[in-house]
């Protein structure tokens, strides 16, 4: 049976354990948090998201995980700007035509702002003039950026991006940068 480890990846932070890309990078990565040997992420999350990531040492639960053929529903909860509308709403439940393709139906619902919610650094830009939104949404497919292009597509540009549950793995109360130990059979 493999182990689990579900971490809160912080805002800015690579979903991986090296950053490849420049040699000295000042990117922080997942070797900034974890340090235990033979664990890899089970599918990403944007260095501009942040939330629950799950990362296991076996090959096979990993693959059931990041594999969209699994269908293993993942829960945002996003901030938007603007205000959904019904139109909106229904689009994004019906899924959306992106350059890639249609989307998989979400589940989508307009929320209250989420409490507890922990500051974000840089702060999520801030404009008088147009209100925002909250939005709890649950995809079962992995696109690149699919939450962000979805409500851009319906004209609610994402401003914030909170993973909040995998599969049957969620994120409670763990803080931006801590991990711990999960069964693979449950949170």
């Amino acid at each position: 049976m493999g182990r689990v480890i579900l971490f809160h990846k912080p805002f800015g932070v690579l979903s991986q354990f090296t950053d490849k890309g420049t040699a000295g990078s000042p990117r922080p990565t997942l070797s900034a948090y974890i340090d235990e040997p033979g664990f890899y992420p089970a599918g990403r999350l944007d260095k501009d998201s942040e939330g629950l990531m799950v990362l296991t040492d076996d090959g096979k639960l990993q693959a059931r995980i990041a594999n969209p053929k699994f269908k293993m529903a993942k829960t945002y909860l996003v901030q938007v700007e603007g205000t959904p509308d019904a139109a909106a709403l229904e689009a994004l439940q019906r899924g959306v035509t992106l350059k890639d393709g249609v989307t998989k139906p979400a589940e989508v619902d307009q929320i209250e702002t989420p409490d507890p919610l922990w500051p974000r650094n840089p702060p999520v830009r801030f404009r008088k003039t147009v209100p925002d939104a909250w939005l709890r949404m649950t995809i079962r497919e992995g696109r690149n950026r699919q939450v962000r292009r979805m409500t851009a597509h319906v004209g609610l540009p994402c401003l914030r991006l909170i993973r909040v549950q995998v599969g049957i793995w969620k994120l409670n109360t763990l803080s931006p940068g801590a991990w711990r130990f999960a069964s693979e059979g449950g949170p």
